[in-house]
């Protein structure tokens, strides 16, 4: 009998200036009346919240790492302009370059984002604003305000711009396909070719 009130006596005596402590925060008061649970409560305290957190933070590393490779893939894709061949003989394709702007710039198209390359004989617009002077003609190109229309010969002088559009009017293979592949280094995100697809698709062969 009297060993009962002793062995609690003796159990809060040990645990009463240690467990009241960490006990008054876990609130596990009534648990550790058995002999082996007293021992339970020390594991969850010290490691038991900070284990989960450790893989919390490792994932959101591990995700945020692989999107990084797959960022420079994308521009690469974006170098290259889409074609469009819009077939037409060498007499038609200034008309039918001339369509192909007015309805770039009925799509919402800036005149300043149009190039248009000739590879036969000038567009009346190039021809009219070079009897000015090329001073004169080249300030018009640098003002970037409208739609340029440059010779294929003169061409190369002539900046990138997001849509070039190519007018095989004429003019030689060799002519074509230098040509053709001066539109392909300036259009930045779309070449309209105009004239025989015949010819066309040799001369982007030879010059694309």
């Amino acid at each position: 009998m009297p060993l009962i009130p002793e062995e609690p006596q003796i159990h809060e005596s040990a645990q009463g200036p240690r467990a009241t402590p960490a006990s008054g925060r876990v609130a596990p008061t009534p648990r550790p009346v058995p002999g082996p649970r007293p021992a339970a409560p020390s594991r969850p305290g010290r490691p038991g919240p900070l284990r989960p957190t450790p893989p919390v933070q490792r994932t959101p590393r591990d995700v945020a790492a692989k999107p990084g490779p797959s960022d420079p893939a994308a521009p690469a894709a974006s170098t290259a302009p889409q074609i469009q061949l819009v077939p037409a003989t060498a007499e038609g394709a200034l008309d039918a370059a001339e369509e192909a702007v007015d309805l770039l710039l009925e799509s919402g198209r800036a005149p300043g984002d149009v190039l248009v390359i000739t590879t036969g004989e000038p567009h009346p617009w190039a021809a009219h604003e070079l009897s000015f002077g090329e001073a004169a003609y080249w300030a018009q190109h640098d003002a970037g305000d409208d739609v340029f229309y440059a010779d294929a010969a003169v061409a190369e002088r002539a900046a990138a711009r997001p849509v070039v559009v190519v007018a095989v009017n004429g003019g030689s293979e060799a002519a074509a396909a230098t040509a053709l592949s001066l539109a392909h280094s300036r259009a930045g995100g779309l070449l309209i070719v105009c004239g025989d697809p015949q010819r066309i698709n040799s001369a982007l062969g030879a010059g694309v």
